[in-house]
């Protein structure tokens, strides 16, 4: 019996039916998820925080990332997935996911720096976390994402053979381009600026506690806030800090493996090895939705009283609309 052959065969099968099953499991809580985020952040409690702000856009980034990248990979599971044979939906798919992946990490940058500023100990500094400021850092984090990714209509095809996916980088110069560009740029790049800038904020915290008194007016102790945005802005550094170890976990793995990828593309590699590193770049990829999908359960978990609150009145408004919606139905019938 050729045992190759066989987890050859499983392999291939295993991968196929996570794509299959699995993915429609991603794509439901984290489509549900990134909505109901979406719906609490532009209440009204949350709408004057700048933090609050960048979760709100990286959130529908999110969104949009889960409904381009994994309904094609579901409907593999069962059709023919158009991506892989036609080159322009090839393209397009592929340019609109890494821009919107790209938007979310890199908003969620803007708002550790955003966290850093605001806790820091010069005045100079906490002036700059401001709405206005927020909303400029999105707007070149939006041009930036699509000049990066732009290549991507170039380089990419469908029907490409001896590749982790069908629709891949036509040329080795074309791979090598458009997977450094998603490892570094788009993921590890802003993993990076997440960590440096969630330990900056950890220390300004901690130096802020042990300020007794101040020492001059340039380094004078964060002013006292309302009660209720001290509580907004702490619970929205403990989900930044949450958010960014998760992200890590699930997003540095996907990054490297495709760097590996292209650069041992040439290897003279057997069927079972060939095999077994397509299905776990495959685990790679599907670890990415879950980073795209998770950002409302960590703020569930994380983001303290005023945001389950703000998610319980949500639903019970919800609950309401479908009350009278009934109401009315019945009453139309009678």
């Amino acid at each position: 019996m050729d045992w190759d052959a066989t987890l050859v065969s499983i392999l291939n099968n295993t991968s196929s039916q996570l794509n299959r099953y699995f993915s429609i499991i991603i794509f439901a809580f984290g489509t549900i998820g990134n909505i109901l985020n979406i719906l609490v952040l532009a209440e009204k409690t949350f709408r004057s925080n700048s933090c609050a702000l960048c979760f709100l856009v990286s959130s529908m980034a999110n969104l949009v990332t889960i409904l381009s990248g994994l309904i094609p990979r579901m409907l593999s599971g069962w059709i023919t997935d158009l991506t892989s044979t036609i080159s322009w939906l090839c393209k397009s798919r592929l340019f609109l996911l890494w821009t919107v992946r790209t938007i979310a990490l890199w908003i969620i940058v803007l708002a550790a720096i955003d966290r850093w500023l605001l806790t820091s100990t010069h005045i100079h500094r906490r002036q700059f976390s401001t709405l206005r400021n927020a909303y400029h850092g999105i707007i070149m984090v939006f041009i930036f994402s699509i000049i990066l990714n732009v290549e991507l209509f170039y380089c990419y095809e469908a029907n490409i053979i001896n590749a982790p996916s069908k629709c891949y980088g036509r040329t080795d110069t074309c791979r090598l381009i458009t997977d450094f560009s998603y490892a570094f740029p788009t993921n590890i790049i802003p993993i990076f600026f997440m960590l440096v800038f969630g330990i900056k904020t950890i220390l300004n915290v901690r130096h802020t506690r042990k300020r007794l008194q101040p020492e001059n007016t340039s380094t004078a102790p964060i002013v006292n806030q309302p009660n209720r945005t001290k509580k907004i802005d702490r619970y929205m550094l403990v989900s930044l800090l949450t958010q960014v170890i998760i992200l890590s976990i699930f997003l540095l793995p996907s990054a490297i493996l495709k760097v590996y990828s292209t650069l041992t593309i040439h290897y003279n590699k057997s069927p079972l090895q060939n095999a077994t590193e397509n299905f776990i770049f495959n685990i790679g990829v599907l670890f990415t939705y879950i980073g795209s999908g998770s950002t409302f359960y960590i703020f569930t978990l994380c983001g303290g009283k005023l945001y389950r609150d703000a998610v319980r009145n949500l639903m019970k408004q919800i609950l309401m609309r479908i009350k009278c919606k009934i109401s009315e139905r019945t009453l139309n019938q009678t």
